[in-house]
């Protein structure tokens, strides 16, 4: 996490009692250029298994919806506390 933020990737926390209500996906997920969606999937033990790919508009245009919700609720990284 650390190496991601001084990367420069912003990192935000969502905690349960923000969650409620929103749509959340099923897996890790990335978005590119608002055009494909990479799924990493993982095993009930954490170990990675595969990635996926969909580049299907309605599907990006819903993950990409659902994302910006999710973002608004989540605290910054730097704000957050337990």
């Amino acid at each position: 996490m650390i190496r991601n933020i001084a990367a420069g990737e912003e990192v935000r926390w969502l905690t349960r009692r923000n969650a409620r209500g929103l749509l959340l996906p099923a897996s890790d997920l990335w978005i590119f250029d608002d055009r494909l969606v990479r799924y990493s999937v993982f095993s009930g033990g954490g170990a990675f298994v595969e990635d996926l790919l969909d580049d299907d508009p309605a599907t990006v245009k819903s993950y990409a919806d659902a994302c910006e919700l999710i973002w608004k609720r989540a605290t910054p990284h730097d704000e957050f506390t337990v």
